[in-house]
């Protein structure tokens, strides 16, 4: 098994949500903390993104955020964290949040949310990592983004194992047994779903 010792958290900049969402992000950075796991985040003081990192800081966890100088100068950046990276554009934010984390999950969240969700699978795929990837899917929030995995897979754009680059849970407990259970990553072990 795999010892997780930093969690990057892709999720949504926005508090105009329903309750269970907010809830959710709270509840994570709660269990992070108390279980000794960094939060690496998208570095924003915001939405669920503040919500978790504040909920991990009051735990007394370790909060890392990575945010772009463009949003950090709109005064979103989150200065009462750990530790605020604040770097050139949105490729390195990604990039860095990358190599911080032993494994990534993904709660519900915008466009920019699902681009990520996309891209850290995409690499994944392509075997640049072969970390840990978790959708907490709650409300039923990534029940679409399955069905069009499942599109893209019936379609012939991709092959079932495909299907597996990543884990959908129903709750953050489910998230947390997933992470205690993660194996240690193994690209040799990995198909070629290329």
């Amino acid at each position: 098994m795999a010892t997780v010792r930093s969690l990057c958290v892709y999720c949504g900049a926005s508090d105009r949500v329903d309750a269970a969402y907010r809830q959710a992000a709270a509840d994570l950075g709660t269990r992070l903390a108390e279980a000794g796991i960094e939060l690496v985040y998208g570095g924003g003081r915001i939405g669920l993104m503040g919500r978790l990192a504040d909920a991990a800081r009051l735990g007394g966890g370790r909060v890392t955020g990575i945010i772009p100088a463009h949003l950090h100068d709109r005064e979103i950046g989150h200065h009462g964290i750990s530790e605020l990276i604040v770097v050139g554009s949105m490729h390195e934010r990604k990039h860095l949040m990358f190599e911080r984390a032993d494994a990534f999950a993904v709660l519900p969240g915008g466009i920019g949310t699902i681009e990520e969700a996309f891209e850290i699978i995409t690499w994944k795929q392509l075997r640049l990592h072969d970390k840990p990837i978790v959708l907490v899917d709650i409300a039923g929030y990534w029940r679409e983004f399955r069905a069009l995995v499942d599109h893209v897979v019936d379609s012939g754009f991709a092959t079932p194992p495909v299907r597996g680059l990543f884990q959908i849970v129903d709750s953050v407990d489910a998230l947390m047994t997933a992470l205690a259970a993660a194996h240690e990553p193994n690209l040799a072990a990995q198909p070629d779903l290329v």
